[in-house]
């Protein structure tokens, strides 16, 4: 039985712990705040209750496996799951609407056939195909295995199929995400469409590789999903069985430094010169506090993937509506920009006018408002802010006309949404920061194959012998399956080793 200490109590720091203490391991977790989730938060004032992070769950497996290899109470008998049908609304920039069901790829190419015009549907379709393929190449290897050594091979070959495309008497083939929506799909609204899927991390469609294809193949292809209550409840539930396994948690516990022994991690020191000894310690934090932990010294080589590019953030907007949500009313609608060369420009350029994609969320819960009222939320990309913190009052004066726009933006899918306001709350990329640790209140983007290799995270074994990375900014990357994931591999690689090969 070794003593494993964690860092951080993120979902990937909870899901290692889960794993490491069922395998008969002694764990203890270090929080420098004052509760578990990392970026899974809830925010609740005069009986209205918000999710303040990640709002929806692709991929639920992930977390089912979790609590099937962690004891005998699946995870429907500790959270419920709602299937979000439709799966997504979209607004488009000339007033096209679309609504798109879950988890069905035939009743998607009907829907865009009746909104979109007869063809839509089906190159849709054709482009799924296409990124199923890119899917079966990489699920393995960025989800399911340890970083491969060899990981050029990853960032060297493009998986996605893209088919030929003659222009100015050449053959080309698409490379990025762009080029698909321009090439393949052929329609602004379906470029649109699937441009979304990467803004939505953060990723700018011109230079995202193709294989970002698997974005909205992932959705399609297994479902999204709410968590009733709010995805909070995953969190708890996840901490829930971490308490049931025997973990030690230790909130307000600021670790400053991993310690060394012989060449290898023996334990943590904390903030008030304490010292907790330890035979493996696993750090679910940012590249910058990782750096800080180890005096440098877990840093990328030669033999290591490149830096990732700068990674964006997210501007939140918490909304207290008097009246019932009307029936019928989905989930999720994304209302994409009228311009979207302005939007790209002020999100990954040096100007640009705020003209965002604003993702408005409206759950059918009672348990998130009071009776004839509606909690709803809207989000929108921003670029990440290194050196703001949460007492920086100058971020929120900031995003304050920001906020009023994305309400503007919102009312062409919330009809008669500022008569019916009764408050809302900002939540800035600073309180990001205050919640994750993350510079700039940056959010990690998922594990994408070709690109050089820009978008492939470091491995969850590090220079120091002992000590693992888990969580967003370690293989396989951000979003909450990918969390889940990295905690498997990470208790693989302490259990069985360094030959473990990912789950069978």
């Amino acid at each position: 039985m070794a003593r494993i200490a964690v860092i951080g109590a993120g979902m990937g720091a909870l899901t290692a712990a889960a794993r490491l203490a069922v395998a008969g391991h002694r764990v203890a977790v270090y929080e420098r705040t004052d509760t578990y989730g990392g970026a899974l938060r809830r925010f609740e004032r005069d009986g209205f209750s918000f999710d303040t992070g990640p709002a929806l769950l692709p991929l639920p497996a992930v977390y089912r496996d979790l609590f099937v290899k962690t004891g005998k109470e699946p995870l429907e008998s500790c959270v419920e799951l709602v299937q979000v049908d439709p799966s997504a609304r979209h607004v488009f920039a000339d007033g096209t609407e679309v609504s798109l069901p879950n988890a069905s790829r035939a009743g998607v190419v009907a829907a865009l056939d009746e909104g979109l015009g007869a063809g839509a549907g089906k190159r849709w379709g054709d482009f799924l195909v296409r990124a199923r393929e890119a899917w079966d190449r990489t699920r393995r290897p960025l989800l399911e295995e340890p970083l491969w050594p060899n990981w050029q091979v990853l960032a060297e070959r493009e998986p996605y199929p893209a088919v030929p495309h003659k222009r100015l008497l050449r053959t080309r083939r698409a490379g990025t995400l762009a080029e698909i929506g321009a090439w393949e799909l052929r329609d602004p609204r379906l470029a649109a469409l699937l441009e979304s899927h990467a803004l939505g991390h953060g990723l700018d469609p011109r230079v995202t590789p193709a294989s970002a294809a698997v974005l909205p193949y992932l959705e399609h292809a297994f479902g999204t999903w709410y968590v009733r209550g709010g995805l909070r409840e995953l969190a708890r539930a996840v901490y829930e069985r971490c308490l049931a396994r025997r973990v030690e948690f230790h909130f307000g516990a600021d670790v400053t430094g991993v310690l060394e022994k012989d060449g290898r991690a023996s334990g943590v020191e904390l903030a008030d010169g304490s010292v907790a000894e330890a035979d493996f310690v696993v750090a679910g934090v940012a590249p910058g506090a990782l750096a800080r932990l180890t005096a440098g010294t877990v840093v990328r080589g030669d033999g290591e993937v490149p830096p990732q590019p700068a990674a964006a953030s997210r501007l939140t907007l918490l909304l207290a509506l008097r009246g019932v949500r009307p029936e019928g009313t989905a989930h999720r609608t994304v209302v994409h920009t009228q311009d979207r060369e302005a939007e790209l420009e002020a999100l990954f350029g040096t100007a640009g006018d705020f003209r965002p994609t604003v993702t408005v969320l409206r759950p059918d819960d009672p348990r998130t408002a009071p009776a004839d009222h509606e909690a709803v939320t809207l989000t929108t990309v921003v670029p990440a802010r290194p050196g703001r913190t949460h007492a920086d009052h100058a971020d929120h004066a900031d995003h304050a006309d920001h906020a009023d726009h994305m309400i503007t933006v919102a009312e062409r899918a919330v009809p008669g949404l500022r008569e019916r306001l009764l408050w809302h709350e900002v939540r800035t990329p600073a309180d990001i920061v205050e919640t994750t640790g993350a510079e700039g209140g940056a959010v990690p983007v998922p594990a994408l194959a070709a690109g050089g290799g820009r978008l492939l995270h470091p491995s969850n074994t590090t220079r120091v012998p002992g000590l693992f990375t888990v969580g967003g900014w370690a293989h396989p990357g951000g979003g909450l399956p990918h969390a889940g994931m990295s905690g498997a591999l990470v208790a693989g690689l302490i259990v069985e080793g360094p030959e473990f090969r990912g789950s069978q």
